[in-house]
């Protein structure tokens, strides 16, 4: 059964979730830590995007963003693809890091903000990492530690959760706390990781009282939120999806981006393929990966084998062809 596309809306909130391959781990120790807190914070500035909380378990991660200028997919590609390949390379090990493609659902956010930010902080208790709230008040892992004031995280949107609990922060600060506290000891009621129409509904039971009152809502398991909400996001999906289908009924492809990017470039196409540490020729490259991914929505091994790289390669690649792009001010079309 083919996957579900992304869901890229610039400004979208998302709960990103991953995993570690056989539920193996993916932090060994707090070196780790700190290069994943410090690739966070560089994929967070150069997307210009958003992060409310997070937190770093054994064998997996939570965050909570708001995307900038960029998509959901900049901010993972910056962030995880480049802390696999520094891990892999530390520990001196091969193969994937992580347990298939990540998860990421889009969040309503009048709705489902404050549960977000608590499910998330809550993971340390709730996996028995940690036993009390004081001990999650100086845990360094998590973002509860920077809203309540004992870590400081400056990528961090702190000020935005705690205009939620109250005006001053002192007071804001307090009523967080309490709320959090409140919520380790709970059930939780909403499926922050799976569960499409039965997650947008509220639960099994809250699903079964909607079909007894003939009360339908449309269900997709990358969005987490009402009806109006469901339908207004996977609208604006279609549209990008459309803008796709024009490129690509416009008989737009790798040669055809390849001719656009060279063009730019001032290079011969033929010499696209060739190693050479000429700076054109690489802007080229970055430029045809960008426009790849981003406007074709192609896979990076497609791109990769057509310009004999790598996968990690292509990635790389995007990333400075978005770079590229701003500073030409290159678009793929006027």
């Amino acid at each position: 059964m083919p996957r579900d596309k992304r869901l890229n809306i610039i400004g979208g909130i998302y709960h990103l979730y991953t995993r570690g391959i056989e539920r193996k781990e993916i932090f060994k120790d707090n070196k780790d830590r700190e290069e994943f807190l410090s690739r966070l914070a560089d994929a967070l500035d150069k997307t210009k995007s958003a992060c409310y909380a997070w937190a770093l378990m054994p064998n997996h991660i939570h965050l909570m963003v708001r995307t900038g200028l960029g998509s959901l997919s900049d901010i993972a590609r910056r962030l995880l693809t480049g802390y696999a390949i520094y891990f892999n390379a530390r520990h001196k090990r091969r193969g994937y890091l992580y347990q298939n493609r990540y998860k990421s659902i889009l969040c309503q956010e009048d709705v489902y903000f404050q549960e977000l930010v608590r499910y998330i902080h809550l993971n340390p208790l709730k996996s028995k990492t940690l036993s009390t709230i004081e001990q999650l008040d100086a845990y360094p892992w998590t973002g509860h530690a920077a809203i309540v004031g004992t870590k400081q995280y400056p990528w961090q949107y702190k000020n935005e959760v705690l205009l939620f609990f109250g005006k001053k922060e002192k007071e804001a600060i307090a009523n967080y706390r309490e709320f959090i506290k409140n919520g380790a000891g709970q059930t939780e009621k909403t499926d922050f990781l799976g569960g499409g129409l039965v997650r947008s509904a509220g639960g099994w039971s809250d699903l079964a009282n909607m079909k007894r009152k003939k009360e339908y809502w449309r269900g997709d398991e990358r969005i987490l939120g009402d009806d109006s909400f469901v339908n207004d996001i996977l609208r604006q999906s279609e549209e990008q999806l459309d803008r796709k289908g024009k490129l690509i009924r416009e008989g737009w492809d790798l040669a055809k981006i390849t001719n656009r990017a060279c063009e730019l470039t001032d290079i011969k196409a033929e010499l696209i393929k060739k190693r050479s540490k000429n700076n054109s020729i690489s802007e080229a490259r970055a430029l045809i990966c960008y426009w790849g991914v981003k406007e074709l929505g192609l896979p990076g091994t497609q791109i990769g084998n057509f310009l004999n790289i790598s996968k990690q390669a292509v990635a790389k690649n995007v990333e400075r062809g978005e770079e590229v792009a701003g500073k030409r001010k290159a678009k793929l079309t006027s």
